[in-house]
């Protein structure tokens, strides 16, 4: 067996073939109460990636919290190649108060890679770059659409880079998207400190969605597996993931009171009428139609609707009839397989 080197986190040092839960103080509340970010270490007797796995960077984004306690449970870890790093609350003052912010009001996503002088969140954000992400070689942020926003299971990653793009494909998430990453968020640090990092976007702000969960701890274990973390050949995917390179948001033109007829996965054509928008006071009411072919990623799920506010997420696709199939396909086997699998392989509860 190999004398591997043990690995060093916030101070505190985690031996080959052994986990820890590291505890690394990240500020305090003006109650003088300490905040800490506490990373869990797999730390494998074998060479191999550095993963990280991170969630809750908007504090109310707990699908991700749960991902982690799942995959955390998994007895293939104890068997690791290489080093499993899972931070499943980033966001420790937002988590608190089911906010997607900081105190300040300031978004934490916003503000990579930081500094040491600047806003509370900046200098969280360089905190966690200069001792996590920094000693990392390839990562995971686990994410949901924002409050009262859903979104369908689906994964990002830049087009430039080829590995993130392999990381996408094997975690087979519904939907890929072909996206560069904005300034200021972690994957755009990543990026640019030459780390490849996948984007998971699934569910709902403050609420679980099980099969969110259930296809990013699937997707996760992917992604370890391709990595050579597990053992295992990597299979190909029994439905490939619909790749999109361009989204929007289709908006409401009126404010009012909105009748959504459209859900998550649908496929839509020009034209196709997705809500109605109508006033309690008097008989105007307005159609939301559809700009383009696409498949919705993303839905407002608030009937209370403001001029401008975006109501539909839409990719677009190659093929939508292509893209019905698969996707109907991959949500039928991870509602039929993934229960199972959880059960025998995963031992998940």
């Amino acid at each position: 067996m190999s004398s591997r080197e043990a690995y060093t986190l916030g101070g505190d040092i985690i031996a080959a073939g052994s986990r820890a839960v590291v505890d690394i103080p990240f500020g305090k509340l003006y109650t003088h109460t300490e905040l800490n970010i506490g990373a869990h270490v797999i730390h494998g007797r074998q060479d191999g990636p550095v993963l990280l796995i991170t969630a809750a960077l908007h504090g109310d984004e707990i699908n991700g919290v749960e991902i982690c306690r799942r995959l955390l449970k998994l007895p293939r870890l104890n068997r690791i190649k290489g080093t499993l790093i899972v931070v499943p609350i980033v966001n420790t003052y937002g988590f608190v108060q089911q906010s997607r912010y900081l105190p300040d009001r300031r978004d934490l996503n916003r503000s990579f890679p930081g500094s040491e002088k600047g806003s509370l969140g900046s200098r969280m954000a360089f905190q966690f770059t200069d001792k996590i992400l920094k000693g990392c070689s390839h990562a995971i942020d686990l994410h949901t659409g924002a409050i009262h926003r859903a979104n369908l299971p689906q994964v990002r990653a830049s087009a430039k880079d080829k590995t993130a793009l392999r990381m996408a494909e094997v975690f087979n998430a519904p939907v890929i998207i072909k996206a560069a990453s904005r300034d200021g968020t972690m994957r755009g640090t990543a990026n640019n400190l030459g780390i490849p990092l996948l984007l998971y976007e699934a569910g709902e702000a403050l609420r679980f969605d099980e099969q969110s969960i259930k296809i990013g701890v699937r997707g996760i274990v992917n992604v370890m597996q391709d990595l050579g973390m597990l053992s295992g050949k990597t299979k190909a995917p029994k439905n490939r993931s619909v790749f999109s390179k361009k989204s929007s948001w289709v908006r409401a033109e009126h404010d009012g009171i909105a009748r959504y007829y459209v859900t998550l996965g649908q496929t839509v054509k020009a034209g196709d009428i997705m809500a109605h928008i109508y006033s309690p006071y008097s008989d105007f009411e307005v159609a939301i139609e559809a700009t383009f072919d696409g498949v919705v990623i993303g839905r407002n799920n608030l009937p209370l609707v403001n001029e401008g506010e975006a109501l539909f997420h839409v990719a677009e696709v190659s093929s939508l009839d292509e893209a019905e199939k698969t996707l109907d396909a991959i949500s039928d086997e991870v509602d039929n397989a993934m229960p199972a699998a959880l059960r025998d392989e995963y031992g998940v509860v």
